[in-house]
């Protein structure tokens, strides 16, 4: 059951390109630390792998197909990651370390991935495109393995280059003006819902 090196690829660069889980990691490990975003981290690596599980069991094609549903769920998605980018915009007003904000806890990053559309579309490419021939459940086990496992790696690498930021990021003047491009980034990428 090991993977294909093309799965493994195409997982990597849909998930270690930024969209909303990128942004708000890099965003966690500047704010938070390091250690105060680990259940940030581990929630988005299970809520992806499920995601991918369930991609493979060709749920998100059956949800995705539905067009009334569809539609309600990227509208439901671009607001909620506008709502995320306006808490981000909102706590760049607030004195560093004083916004009251805090790291999105296991369960919230989890559920957060309901909502993301960048592993929607990589885990309905991924299962479309590299089933390898098994039982559906032993091809949806390894999707659900080979993105929990990529993505760990990459939300350990964002969250720690974050924290290796937060130095730099000392004066006021330039904290604000991070997490407002941070949560710029965050709307542009409510666009990703429509396309």
């Amino acid at each position: 059951m090991l993977p294909e090196l093309a799965l493994v690829i195409f997982v990597f660069a849909g998930l270690a390109t930024p969209g909303p889980n990128v942004i708000m990691l890099l965003s966690s490990g500047v704010r938070f630390g390091f250690r105060r975003s680990l259940p940030h981290i581990f929630g988005v690596a299970l809520g992806v792998g499920v995601i991918a599980g369930l991609a493979g069991l060709g749920v998100a094609a059956v949800l995705l197909n539905i067009p009334a549903l569809a539609l309600l769920f990227r509208i439901l998605a671009a607001a909620w990651i506008l709502w995320l980018a306006y808490r981000l915009l909102v706590s760049a007003n607030a004195p560093k370390d004083q916004s009251g904000e805090k790291p999105f806890t296991l369960v919230q990053a989890v559920l957060f991935q309901w909502v993301n559309p960048k592993v929607w579309a990589v885990a309905l490419a991924a299962a479309a495109g590299f089933g390898g021939g098994a039982s559906l459940q032993i091809e949806s086990l390894q999707l659900a393995l080979v993105f929990t496992s990529i993505n760990l790696f990459v939300c350990l690498f964002y969250t720690a280059t974050g924290s290796r930021l937060r130095p730099l990021l000392a004066s006021p003047k330039i904290w604000r003006r991070f997490l407002i491009v941070m949560a710029a980034l965050m709307a542009l990428s409510a666009l990703l819902v429509f396309l």
